[in-house]
């Protein structure tokens, strides 16, 4: 709002009382003229000054209105995250439970599997010492024996079975073989693999065509002393040659060799007796 009448109000005043007042009067009546003019100046100012000041206040508040508006929308999200996060939380309290039941659950056949390893190792135990109470000390330097998964393996070597380069019987592997064939009779529905195995030097014997058949051939005299000398029961009895095929040791030195040229007696239980012998073997002795 502006004031331009009251200055010319008082102008016109002045002018019509110009010819009736005198030149002092009239100087005042300038003056006066001139402070309205300039309060007159002042007022504008300020309105102007307060008109732009309602507009910088419109600003700010049209600023926190959006700031209002943004805190809300926010808001909105928050809730619905929180109404998600605690949907998430009852369905991951059901996982978690799952999830605990499946480790218990794994948990429990984990120990059943370690039970049934130490009754494994204790059969193991077990079938060793049958095997092994009644070999001498200088017998045990020849035969190697080892029960892995309740297969018994019996490595013989070559120099107590055979005579040198050759597939029949030694006179001094009687008795060795008379104390395994007692172990084999005593576990009597096991069936028995007799395995020859050769280093890889080439056999030169007429009859022999190969190491193949030099495995296979020791392996047969095997089988059929313990049948004939000992009463085994052939349907209990393989025979095989696996010639250089197999070795446990390098070739390169003659320790190495030695342990290649070596017959081996496998002794298997059936599935069921396997088991049932699982079953009773003695539990593990407590620390």
């Amino acid at each position: 709002m502006k004031y331009p009448k009251l200055t010319s109000i008082a102008f016109a005043l002045a002018i019509l009382t110009q010819g009736c007042v005198s030149n002092k009067k009239f100087q005042e009546l300038q003056a006066n003229n001139s402070k309205l003019q300039q309060s007159n100046q002042d007022l504008n100012k300020r309105l102007q000054d307060s008109e732009s000041d309602v507009s910088g206040q419109k600003i700010r508040v049209k600023s926190l209105e959006e700031q209002i508006a943004s805190q809300k929308s926010n808001l909105v999200s928050l809730q619905a995250a929180l109404d998600k996060c605690l949907n998430s939380t009852s369905q991951g309290n059901v996982n978690i439970s799952k999830l605990v039941d499946e480790i218990n659950a794994s948990n429990k056949y984990i120990q059943q599997l370690v039970n049934a390893k130490n009754k494994s190792d204790s059969l193991n135990m077990v079938l060793t010492n049958n095997l092994t109470r009644s070999l001498s000390r200088e017998e045990m330097t020849d035969v190697d024996v080892k029960v892995l998964k309740g297969v018994v393996y019996i490595s013989l070597s070559d120099n107590m079975l055979y005579k040198s380069g050759s597939y029949e019987i030694s006179d001094k592997a009687g008795t060795t073989l008379s104390k395994i064939a007692k172990i084999i009779t005593d576990y009597s529905n096991y069936d028995v693999l007799i395995e020859g195995n050769t280093d890889n030097v080439p056999i030169s014997q007429p009859n022999i065509r190969s190491n193949w058949d030099l495995s296979a051939l020791r392996a047969s005299s095997v089988v059929q002393s313990l049948q004939k000398n000992y009463n085994i029961d052939p349907k209990r009895l393989t025979a095989g040659g696996r010639g250089e095929y197999n070795p446990i040791a390098g070739n390169d030195t003659p320790a190495g060799k030695a342990q290649n040229r070596r017959t081996q007696i496998i002794i298997t239980p059936k599935l069921d007796q396997f088991m049932d012998l699982i079953g009773k073997a003695p539990e593990a002795s407590k620390p």
